[in-house]
């Protein structure tokens, strides 16, 4: 099969020709027909995820085609079409019999813990857990954009979040997955806030739903977002990840609000310091976001279905294998991943 590897950290891949994947039992082998360009896979390729081993296939969001089944499964055959969370999970930990299958204690991530889906295969194991039926009319691109953007995003919104209507929501960063935010919050009847220094990822913003969008460049962000809500925001989301835009997030809440980390801390915001005297003394709430459990998918699915949520509109570009190499290695510019997302055909 043709694959995206790198050999070492930092460093661009190639595409190449490597021997197709064994099926592991319990799981299965699908042929990718799509697979999203994430900054997660940024992450990784730069060395920030202390799993990965080399040489590497990096990619997580994916949807595609059974081709192979393994021993022990039973409930899919080749020809199903499918979609998985990045979260592989074991099903049967404590975490994973309370219902948290997204924070699972021997969880799976391909792209991380094994080759990922920038191939034209990809195994996943422990299939009766973790896979996900894709209706015959969601297309590819659009099931395989669910698996870590769109999913992290419904649950930081729907689950953890709690976002109710008229409620008012602030999104710092609006990439992939801060679009996302905004366009499920404002299914919710919310009143969104979305903040960028990208003008086309604003734009994009407010037509998917954001009532005010703020350039956040020079800008003092949470004097404007306490002035435009009469006192903060009930909701606030960091979708970039980095100290800046967390502190920006703490400080647009009103008193007891709720801020939702979704964006990856890593390199040097790894550990972050916090203001925990405002957090104390305004009773605000920190929750993390990591993914979205193949359980709660129906209920993101449905909505979908449904045309409540239209995570199709968030696709930015298509393009094939060979741009991906250069394609992951740009997401560490600045405004890399403005405008929505970009899929790949494998």
């Amino acid at each position: 099969m043709r694959a995206v590897v790198f050999e070492r950290f930092g460093e661009v891949p190639s595409v190449v020709t490597v021997d197709d994947l064994a099926c592991p039992p319990g799981g299965v082998v699908i042929e990718v027909g799509a697979t999203g360009l994430c900054r997660s896979d940024w992450h990784g390729w730069m060395g920030h995820d202390a799993g990965i081993r080399l040489r590497h296939v990096p990619g997580h969001e994916l949807a595609g085609t059974i081709v192979a089944v393994g021993e022990g499964v039973i409930s899919w055959r080749p020809g199903d079409r499918v979609t998985t969370p990045f979260v592989c999970a074991c099903g049967t930990c404590p975490t994973c019999v309370r219902g948290d299958q997204q924070v699972c204690d021997d969880q799976r991530q391909p792209g991380f813990t094994g080759w990922g889906s920038f191939a034209e295969l990809v195994a996943i194991e422990r299939a009766e857990t973790n896979l996900v039926r894709v209706p015959d009319e969601m297309s590819f691109d659009v099931a395989a954009s669910l698996g870590c953007r769109f999913g992290t995003a419904y649950r930081a919104v729907a689950l953890l979040g709690a976002v109710g209507e008229g409620e008012w929501v602030v999104v710092h960063g609006c990439g992939g997955v801060g679009l996302s935010a905004v366009m499920i919050a404002a299914a919710r009847g919310a009143r969104v806030i979305a903040v960028d220094i990208a003008p086309a990822s604003l734009d994009l913003a407010a037509a998917l739903g954001a009532e005010v969008t703020i350039d956040s460049s020079g800008l003092d962000v949470p004097a404007r977002v306490v002035e435009l809500t009469g006192g903060g925001a009930d909701v606030s989301i960091d979708a970039l990840g980095s100290t800046p835009t967390l502190h920006d997030s703490l400080r647009c809440l009103r008193k007891r609000g709720r801020h939702v980390q979704v964006g990856l801390l890593a390199g040097a915001d790894d550990a972050p310091p916090v203001p925990m005297g405002l957090v104390i003394g305004s009773e605000l709430e920190i929750l993390g976001s990591h993914g979205l459990s193949a359980l709660d998918y129906p209920a993101m699915m449905d909505e979908i279905a449904a045309g409540i949520l239209r995570p199709d509109l968030l696709i930015r570009d298509v393009i094939g294998l060979d741009e991906a190499p250069a394609r992951l290695a740009a997401l560490g510019l600045p405004g890399a991943g403005a405008g929505g997302v970009t899929i790949i055909r494998p």
